[in-house]
């Protein structure tokens, strides 16, 4: 069984950007790639389609990066 999420707390590439102060959306991959302990997406349709984060997931990342 799939996990259940709020669909009001989903935002996009774009979304994840903004949220870390990121000029592009793009740069979204090379943060999961650098830093192993950012969320992953909850919703990924596959190669060049839409992901989606959990805004909550991503914000409490950012504050516990920033507090160190």
């Amino acid at each position: 069984m799939g996990r259940w999420v709020d669909t009001d707390d989903l935002i996009d590439a774009q979304g994840v950007a903004d949220l870390l102060g990121l000029a592009q959306r793009n740069t979204v991959s090379s943060y999961q790639r650098r830093y192993s302990d950012m969320p992953r997406s909850v919703v990924d349709l596959g190669k060049g389609r839409c992901k989606m984060w959990l805004r909550s997931e991503v914000l409490l990342w950012s504050a516990k990066r920033q507090a160190r």
